[in-house]
């Protein structure tokens, strides 16, 4: 298995990804695990919405090869804000909603407290076991690399399984938190993008400032201290979602020796 890029210094330049239509596209490739292997470059990674993607965007994403795009995001904003563009990029597209519903308007202050969204995180685990199940299941299956999976900001849903992906394959939750934390650098261009899409609800968009910023390393610190707390081990925990072997096929695809 090639790796890449060669170097550390390579790696931090090629993890973000540009595109035109999204703000926060990243190569999960070049973590260590903690028995020294490494994840593959240009196998795994996460994202925020991928429902505008311009022409040249959709060249890159053909030129990587992309395979599969799993959505996280609901049902309401998938219909509203469009999905990926099959019928241009052919893909295995793959549908799982992990939540039902986006935060009330009430909540919403509520997302500058590591703890509550940390709270919220362990809630996606409990209440989206099946759909968390249905993805990692994909992502193991023969030709689904290179995959995709997403929601709406790239920070939230798609760190959740994001974290999840990463300790199924031994990545030290170290290294878990600072991925997690490098969507901060995406979330202001985030909120831009969003008033300039929607003009006559800029108000409205203002109020999801806090849900869209909020990108702190003691959210993912704590929602990893919860899931050992509550499974006691992420072997334990890949055993109740029923994803051991899935996680295993996954490992011998993407791990490489250093």
């Amino acid at each position: 298995m090639t790796s890449f890029p060669a170097t550390e210094s390579a790696a931090l330049s090629s993890r973000s990804l540009a595109f035109e239509g999204c703000v926060n596209f990243r190569d999960l490739g070049g973590y260590r695990t903690a028995d020294g292997r490494r994840i593959a470059w240009r196998h795994l990674f996460r994202a925020d919405g991928l429902n505008k993607l311009s022409e040249g965007d959709r060249n890159q994403l053909a030129d990587l090869g992309l395979a599969t795009v799993i959505d996280l995001r609901t049902v309401d904003e998938a219909e509203q804000r469009g999905r990926f563009p099959v019928d241009l990029v052919p893909v295995r597209y793959v549908d799982l909603p992990l939540t039902d519903v986006l935060p009330s308007p009430e909540e919403l202050p509520d997302w500058k407290e590591a703890s509550y969204v940390a709270s919220r995180y362990v809630q996606m685990v409990t209440q989206g076991g099946p759909a968390l199940t249905a993805a990692l299941t994909v992502l193991a299956d023969d030709g689904s690399l290179p995959a995709v999976f997403h929601c709406s900001a790239g920070k939230d849903r798609t760190g959740v399984l994001s974290a999840l992906v990463l300790a199924f394959l031994g990545v030290p939750d170290e290294t878990i938190v600072e991925d997690y934390a490098l969507s901060a650098a995406a979330m202001g261009r985030l909120l831009e993008r969003l008033k300039a899409e929607y003009p006559e609800s800029v108000d409205a968009v203002e109020k999801f400032a806090p849900a869209i910023l909020h990108v702190v390393p003691e959210t993912m610190e704590e929602f990893l201290g919860s899931m050992r707390s509550e499974y006691g081990s992420y072997d334990a925990l890949a055993e109740t979602l029923g994803v051991t072997d899935a996680m295993a096929r996954l490992a011998e695809t993407v791990l490489e020796e250093v």
